[in-house]
């Protein structure tokens, strides 16, 4: 009886024994196979992502096209002119005769036409250069001349190029009908040699919210004398939000488009000009630009005080409130108005 109540015990241990092997075995199958499922859930997973916004990003100011700066005549008789509406930076400087000039800045535009296109003047060589541009001009004074050659100014001279790159017009007269293209442009880089991309950063600190200058001055008419004789005048739409430009009183529009020209930013710096003393006496202008100068940053229909600094001439400019803070530009095309320093600025 004993032997037999024995062996009934050790098939009972024996059984529990298998029965707690079966259920540990079991137990580890199961949580590798719910390890495999997790992982698979992380390669293929069912669950529904949220979809994140692109990164805004600047439109006026972008990609790896260096900038190609080009000299456009601003005479009456020179106007509409070409192009003006394609750049995302345009600079007005007084020249000889109570004239001014303007420098159009473009990057990664594809243009037929872009003109008139004058005579390079020595100071525009600072914001040609700040904006590490290639430097296009049809003929230049002894100052730009000299200066180009000290600086090394990588420019294209309009004169010394073939009548196909650089062609006259029949519907205007000389010297305020000579067009060139950005692809003739583009030529004439490639064959000298120059560099034709960038990384080189803006100028203008460009920014994808909407800039609205809420302690700012009203801004909806801004007019700039230049001369007695030549004053340019900004008016804002508030429905595109942008500025309608008119020079010596009359409406700016483009020469190809019949387009108004038009801006989202204005920016305008006080310098002093002055008649340079040369063999040629025509009147050539010089400019103190080197330093701190008062100016406005105007947008929306608003402008603010601001302060416009330029270390040396191959700096960038700085523009800053006058908390010292970089102002934040408006996404969007400028105009960089360089007007005499008693020149009477007013807005209404």
């Amino acid at each position: 009886m004993k032997k037999v109540l024995i062996i009934i015990l050790v098939l009972i241990i024996i059984a529990a024994g298998a029965w707690l092997a079966f259920k540990n075995a079991n137990n580890s199958l199961n949580e590798n196979a719910n390890n495999e499922i997790a992982k698979q859930g992380e390669k293929n997973p069912t669950i529904v992502e949220l979809e994140v916004e692109p990164q805004k990003q600047i439109k006026i100011y972008k990609g790896t096209d260096r900038p190609i700066a080009v000299m456009i005549d601003n005479n009456v008789k020179a106007q509409p002119q070409a192009g003006l509406n394609d750049a995302y930076l345009v600079y007005e400087i007084i020249v000889e005769g109570g004239e001014t000039r303007l420098m159009a800045c473009f990057k990664g535009v594809d243009l037929d036409k872009i003109g008139p296109v004058r005579s390079s003047r020595h100071y525009f060589l600072d914001y040609a250069i700040e904006n590490s541009a290639i430097y296009v001009h049809f003929g230049w004074s002894p100052q730009a001349q000299s200066d180009i050659s000290t600086y090394k100014v990588n420019n294209i001279n309009g004169i010394q190029e073939s009548s196909k790159a650089f062609w006259r017009t029949k519907d205007k007269s000389s010297p305020h009908n000579v067009a060139t293209s950005t692809e003739e442009i583009l030529k004439i880089a490639e064959k000298k040699k120059y560099n034709t991309e960038s990384n080189a950063p803006s100028v203008l600190n460009y920014v994808t919210d909407e800039v609205n200058l809420e302690e700012g001055t009203v801004a909806n008419t801004v007019v700039i004398p230049y001369s007695s004789s030549n004053k340019v005048t900004y008016e804002y739409n508030p429905e595109t939000k942008m500025y309608t430009r008119y020079s010596k009183g009359k409406k700016q529009t483009d020469w190809t488009t019949k387009e108004d020209i038009t801006t989202k930013n204005i920016i305008i710096t006080k310098a002093r000009n002055y008649t340079l003393k040369d063999s040629e006496n025509k009147g050539r202008q010089g400019l103190e630009n080197i330093g701190t100068l008062d100016g406005y940053y105007i947008t929306n229909g608003q402008a603010i005080p601001i302060t416009c600094t330029k270390t040396s001439r191959t700096s960038q400019t700085e523009y800053k409130d006058l908390n010292g803070n970089e102002i934040e530009v408006n996404d969007g095309r400028t105009f960089i108005q360089i007007c005499p320093l008693d020149a009477e600025i007013t807005f209404e």
